[in-house]
């Protein structure tokens, strides 16, 4: 989020400098990048929404509506509205380059790398947009080349035949936990979910996922088959963690804290949390929650140990006391946009401070 902010701060100055609207909608325009400088999405939204009403062919004002509807995760009206900044000013700083992260997100690599070529053909010295672009090309190219084991639930791409015994096998594996954690939240998703199964060197390669993690999703299940024939607790346990994700997603597409996406996941992957327990106690405490609301990479493998076995803990608890459908609403509310502190009342019946209060 730092780098997010500090990234949009000059632009966010220099538009407001530039303006050139009456008094009203330039109050409006200052107040949106200052919520959106602050990390307050929804208001931004919403001042940006206002001052597009009284000048709807301002490209800056699209732009920002642009980025905190991509912070809400409302892709596709972040998609709409860099296009239209783009249509109404082609040379627009950063509407190109969030146009293509977008896509990327929403499952479009083919009109994202289109998209980024143009950006690295206006900005050639821009060597993070070269960067992407050359690994969304790398990935396009592995896929292109890799097979499909296909349910009514799950595509799993592998890349050849010495693979194809651990594509069935995972196959089976994420149908006994679509099931399962189906049943427990009371809610399975709509849609077929894409799974890729990579080497290790892959994985780590278009993920950039730090060496601890075991999977990651990001609108598609990634697993790095590490001997995963031979593992098959492992790999069940993996994929079961990556469903629970992808479930979490189709409720709420944003708003959920890192620690009760991470927490619900890792209590849904297995029965057994001891693990967890000895974790904590080992540290001599659980990690605050409020420390925990935002994404585990920056941690190192201990301390991520300690974050996941924390939000395991706080979560089987609150699917041991509120029940699952409970749960399940919680993350619907935060995904509609409800206050975190508000919905947690009103769908587990006691107060966060009083639930962080309790020892788990």
């Amino acid at each position: 989020m730092r780098r997010y902010l500090s990234a949009i701060l000059p632009f966010c100055l220099s538009a407001i400098l530039l303006a050139q609207i009456d008094p009203k909608t330039a109050l409006l325009e200052r107040s949106a990048w200052s919520a959106l400088n602050a990390g307050q999405a929804h208001t931004a939204a919403e001042a940006f929404r206002q001052a597009l009403a009284a000048d709807p062919k301002n490209a800056r004002l699209h732009l920002g509506a642009g980025m905190a509807a991509a912070l809400e995760r409302r892709d596709a009206d972040a998609r709409d509205e860099f296009e239209r900044a783009l249509a109404l000013d082609p040379k627009l700083p950063q509407a190109r380059a969030r146009l293509g992260l977008i896509e990327y997100r929403m499952g479009d690599p083919a009109s994202a790398i289109r998209t980024y070529e143009i950006v690295v053909a206006e900005n050639p010295d821009d060597r993070g947009a070269q960067a992407t672009l050359d690994r969304w090309k790398r990935e396009a190219e592995l896929h292109d080349q890799m097979r499909q084991a296909i349910d009514d639930r799950f595509t799993v791409s592998f890349e050849g035949p010495r693979e194809e015994a651990i594509a069935a096998q995972a196959l089976e594996s994420l149908d006994r936990a679509y099931w399962r954690i189906g049943q427990v939240l009371g809610s399975y998703p709509s849609e077929p979910i894409k799974v890729v199964l990579y080497t290790t060197q892959q994985f780590t390669d278009i993920t950039r996922s730090p060496s601890w993690a075991a999977g990651a999703y990001d609108g598609t299940i990634r697993v790095p088959m590490r001997g995963a024939l031979d593992k098959q607790k492992e790999l069940d346990r993996v994929l079961a963690h990556e469903f629970t994700h992808a479930l979490i997603r189709t409720l709420a597409s944003r708003g959920v804290p890192t620690w009760l996406n991470e927490g619900i996941a890792t209590a849904l992957e297995a029965d057994d949390l001891d693990w967890a327990q000895k974790n904590v106690a080992k540290a001599g405490a659980p990690v605050p929650l409020r420390a925990l609301q935002t994404g585990f990479g920056r941690f190192n493998g201990a301390q991520a140990q300690l974050a996941y076995a924390t939000s395991a803990l706080a979560a089987r608890r609150l699917l041991e006391e509120a029940g699952g459908f409970a749960v399940a609403n919680l993350l619907r509310d935060l995904g509609d946009g409800a206050d975190f502190e508000t919905a947690f009342l009103h769908r587990i019946q006691r107060s966060f401070a009083d639930f962080q209060s309790t020892p788990f």
